[in-house]
């Protein structure tokens, strides 16, 4: 959808995001001092471009991620993928996962629902378009680089989630039971001709 938009409607928002402070990761301060997940895809590395194929210009099918060293008192998983740099107050969410069973280690491509994919019948939440599905990066041309935070977290007990739970639920799951957590950065953009590669807001560490 927002492919369509002017390129000067991007260049005149590129200095509104949202931040990295406000994603999930940096608002509960599990970054320091807790176990830490490792968290990656096979098809891209943290804080490198992701392939079209994942977003509103390709398929639009989840990426691929794995994790590992997941304590072994943790009772789940949870998975939220938010747009630290979404022109708006908060992070665009693009997918949440609840109940991942820390055993199994990873989630294929196309595990979600979206891009015409019916999924592989994971535990969705809710994305910002009230949608339990990947919600495909669609950045405004011109707007710069894009942060996709992919963010994992360990819970020590099941919070008994509703069918499809939203980024609230999601935050209060996390503050209550999170204790490890991992992240992993995809970046996409599209460019226009009237910014600069020299211009474009810097990728930076969560």
């Amino acid at each position: 959808m927002l492919e369509k938009l002017p390129d000067a409607v991007g260049h005149a928002l590129r200095n509104q995001r949202a931040g990295l402070d406000q994603v999930v990761f940096n608002q509960v301060g599990l970054g320091h001092g807790t176990a830490s997940l490792k968290l990656g895809s096979l098809s891209f590395a943290d804080h490198a471009p992701m392939p079209a194929l994942y977003t509103a210009d390709g398929d639009g099918i989840s990426p691929p991620l794995d994790w590992s060293g997941v304590p072994p008192q943790a009772a789940a998983l949870l998975l939220i993928v938010e747009d630290a740099d979404a022109p708006t107050p908060h992070p665009l969410v693009h997918a949440i996962v609840v109940d991942l069973l820390p055993q199994d280690g990873a989630l294929p491509e196309g595990a979600l629902k979206g891009g015409g994919n019916d999924g592989a019948g994971y535990h969705a939440g809710r994305n910002s378009y009230l949608q339990a599905a990947w919600l495909p990066p669609d950045p405004p041309p011109g707007h710069g680089v894009h942060r996709y935070v992919f963010q994992l977290f360990a819970l020590d007990a099941d919070p008994g989630f509703s069918e499809t739970p939203g980024r609230e639920e999601v935050l209060e799951a996390v503050r209550s039971h999170a204790f490890a957590s991992g992240c992993l950065v995809g970046t996409y953009t599209r460019p226009d001709g009237s910014i600069s590669v020299d211009d474009a807001v810097p990728v930076a560490n969560p």
